[in-house]
């Protein structure tokens, strides 16, 4: 072992079991509270991740989005799941070839291939799982669902924002309430920079972290990276939506808004024991777009 935090000695017991072997493990968790993520190295080079999940619905929406729709992405663009553990919320997971495209110095046009990809990933994942039953449920009331949360995170964020900016949070949350039937899908429900692998090797896009998976509206998988990344970036919108083989519907730009306006406000309350300065400025750039009608 080279790391002093390790994985508990039941649980890397799990592990080297189910790999037939003892890895060498070294923690490569994020920087927050709740990331308990191990790299678990074999000999020859041969990678897999232990993971736990902060939260009982968190494994279970990853592992069933690694059993029943991440397959269809393809070898090497998603993790392939191992094994898990309900009893430790734990997943082992092959490693994605790569590395989170935040994490990498690349050329513009480097960039626009792997938004290229990343939306063509999302198009196979958004169409994979069986939509049918509950499922079909819970994504046509995801819209729904998201406006329900508006006044609460209001409540939080109390003065931090203006009279004028909680009146358009609640303006934009009701249209939610009555949009049209939007696209339907399972989606990754994290999709951003940190989790979109890019192999410069291989010119490969992959997804990772699915803890956040789930049936909803396609538009809803769009609004980290419209509050992010292509804030500055028109030609990598541009690209992911080339990949993805569609643009957005004006009815999916409208809710794009709508949804664009709730993650600001939720930016803005998280406990200031943990703040993120990278997310409260996100949340505030989307509002002053939002109420400068140039969010697109």
């Amino acid at each position: 072992m080279t790391d002093t935090n390790t994985p508990a000695p039941a649980l890397l017991a799990w592990a080297d079991r189910t790999l037939g072997a003892q890895p060498s493990v070294r923690d490569v968790s994020h920087p927050r509270e709740n990331s308990r993520v191990w790299q678990l190295a074999l000999p020859g080079e041969v990678h897999f991740f232990l993971k736990i999940s902060p939260r009982p619905l968190m494994y279970e929406r990853e592992t069933l989005a690694l059993r029943h729709a991440a397959p269809a992405l393809g070898a090497g663009h998603a993790p392939q799941l191992r094994a898990s553990s309900a009893e430790h919320l734990a997943l082992l997971l092959t490693a994605v070839p790569g590395r989170p495209l935040r994490q990498l110095t690349l050329t513009p046009a480097e960039e626009v291939r792997a938004h290229r990809q990343g939306g063509a990933l999302l198009a196979r994942l958004h169409a994979a799982g069986d939509l049918s039953g509950p499922w079909r449920a819970e994504a046509e009331q995801a819209l729904q669902a998201a406006a329900d949360g508006a006044e609460r995170h209001l409540r939080l964020a109390g003065d931090r924002l203006t009279a004028p900016e909680q009146k358009l949070v609640r303006d934009l949350a009701e249209q939610l309430r009555i949009l049209p039937p939007l696209p339907l899908a399972f989606i990754h429900g994290d999709a951003r920079d940190r989790n979109l692998m890019w192999s410069t090797g291989l010119e490969q896009a992959g997804w990772i972290d699915f803890e956040r998976s789930r049936f909803a509206t396609a538009v809803q998988d769009f609004v980290l990276m419209a509050c992010g990344t292509w804030a500055d970036r028109p030609d990598l919108r541009a690209a992911c939506f080339q990949g993805y083989g569609r643009d957005l519907t004006p009815e999916e730009r409208h809710a794009l808004s709508c949804l664009a306006a709730l993650d600001a406000v939720s930016c803005l309350v998280r406990d200031p024991a943990h703040d993120d300065p990278e997310v409260t400025a996100r949340g505030r750039r989307t509002l002053d777009r939002l109420m400068a009608g140039v969010f697109a």
